[in-house]
């Protein structure tokens, strides 16, 4: 089975993240690495071609420093990779990003498609149904867990209540939460070989996109403004002279919680 996985580089969700003078996200100077959830799209990709063989692609697009997340990602044991990179992408909207991949992928005649459900830095959860969409195939989103019995795919999807079981063949595109499996932690020698492995570099000219189509020229939506969180205010304190239950109701009123 020919299967991609979507990979992104995204700002530590963990460290400081701010928006550069263009309202762009700043990455040159953040803490980058792969998208947590992406980490479990990787695992789920190897653990499928384990039980069924076949190949696992990374497929990323972004800027150069992107490289360093690719051999993190090809040291956990993906065959090899493509990196779609080209100074025109920068301030790509949601619907460029899931064009360029698109026509990335048509050359990649992927079996299976697998990303994670959302990533950190945009948290808008639609790559994988605009992938869909564009290639005219099947979207599994949200899975919690997948079973592959040949052409045959089914997915248990998350939900608030609980799961829906929804099937459908391949090529299709899957999305993954973390709730699907426990990555596996790269080893020395997957690191050492992840410096050979493969990885085929594509401009927009490579894949036919125009530049006018991508980055601030052509999104579909734009940040105007942002302003820093506020910080945190200290809170009402409640001291209890007799009185400290009554005082806590009344406050609760007030915000309208009883």
């Amino acid at each position: 089975m020919n299967i991609v996985v979507l990979v992104k580089q995204v700002p530590d969700s963990g460290a400081e993240r701010t928006l550069s003078a263009d309202n762009t996200v700043e990455r040159a100077s953040a803490s980058n690495v792969i998208n947590e959830m992406d980490e479990y799209a990787i695992e789920e990709a190897l653990k499928i071609k384990e039980a069924h063989g076949g190949e696992v692609t990374v497929l990323t697009m972004g800027p150069a420093g992107a490289t360093e997340s690719i051999r993190k990602a090809l040291s956990m044991g993906p065959d090899k990779a493509v990196h779609v990179s080209d100074d025109a992408l920068h301030g790509s909207c949601a619907v460029a990003t899931s064009k360029v991949l698109a026509e990335a992928l048509k050359t990649l005649n992927a079996d299976l498609i697998i990303a994670g459900a959302e990533s950190t830095d945009g948290r808008v959860q639609v790559m994988p149904h605009m992938l869909a969409e564009r290639l005219g195939i099947a979207a599994l989103t949200g899975a919690r867990k997948l079973t592959v019995d040949g052409t045959q795919l089914t997915a248990e999807r998350q939900t608030d209540e609980g799961y829906e079981v929804v099937t459908a063949s391949t090529p299709a595109v899957v999305s993954v939460w973390d709730t699907i499996n426990e990555p596996r932690y790269p080893s020395f020698k997957g690191i050492m070989a992840a410096k050979k492995k493969p990885v085929q570099a594509l401009s927009l000219a490579d894949l036919g996109v125009a530049p006018d189509e991508v980055g601030t020229a052509g999104a579909t939506s734009q940040v105007l403004e942002f302003a820093p969180r506020p910080p945190r205010s200290a809170g009402t304190k409640v001291t209890d002279e007799g009185d400290g239950g009554t005082q806590l109701v009344a406050y609760l009123a007030t915000e309208k919680f009883v």
